[in-house]
């Protein structure tokens, strides 16, 4: 089946999280796209209840658009960490915790992989970062991708920059994390890019 062309110019992106509504926004910017966010919005986030990042992403994107009446962006992102069997994956901000602090959640990364006595080597701390993309139009048509980062669980964490768990991995083919690297080179190698990437090939172009 042939995709959707994107043709208009706002779309609604289905998040309150302001790091990845700004990413998303500056992404979009060479296409002439107006972001708006759930927080501009006013909206509530639907429940996470899929079992996949793209289902995730896909419920989110649906109900904006069902809400909005506008096309919607529903993103659905998380941090695997192969010697944890995928977690935090799925609950990546639940481990955050109810404030939603991410050196609670960098930290217990941390804990669990010493607890379970795994090397402090590249190998075996591997980890990939994963980013589901769907977007959705009032008529319920869905077009989704799924992007992705490799690299290595770091600690301490190092960097003040991006948002998350980005102090605590560094990509592979690089000395330094996400968390100290310059916005604008992140987000050229990061897994949100790299969705957008085919994102765009497949929407936008």
């Amino acid at each position: 089946m042939t995709p959707r062309r994107f043709s208009g110019p706002t779309l609604v992106v289905a998040t309150h999280n302001r790091g990845k509504a700004a990413e998303i926004g500056t992404m979009l910017a060479p296409f002439g796209v107006r972001v708006l966010s759930h927080a501009e919005l006013g909206l509530a986030v639907p429940e996470e209840t899929g079992a996949t990042f793209l289902e995730n992403a896909e419920l989110k994107a649906r109900a904006a658009a069902a809400a909005t009446n506008l096309p919607s962006l529903g993103d659905d992102s998380g941090l695997a960490v192969h010697a944890l069997d995928g977690e935090p994956g799925l609950h990546t901000a639940d481990w955050e915790g109810p404030n939603r602090d991410a050196m609670t959640g960098m930290a217990r990364i941390q804990r669990e992989l010493a607890q379970r006595g795994v090397p402090d080597t590249a190998a075996a701390r591997a980890a990939t970062f994963n980013c589901a993309l769907a977007l959705a139009w009032p008529d319920g048509h869905v077009e989704s991708v799924l992007g992705q980062m490799r690299g290595t669980i770091v600690w301490p964490p190092r960097g003040e920059n991006g948002h998350g768990y980005d102090p605590t991995f560094q990509p592979d083919g690089w000395t330094i994390t996400c968390g100290e690297m310059d916005p604008e080179m992140k987000n050229r190698i990061s897994h949100r890019a790299d969705a957008f990437a085919r994102l765009v090939a497949r929407c936008f172009r």
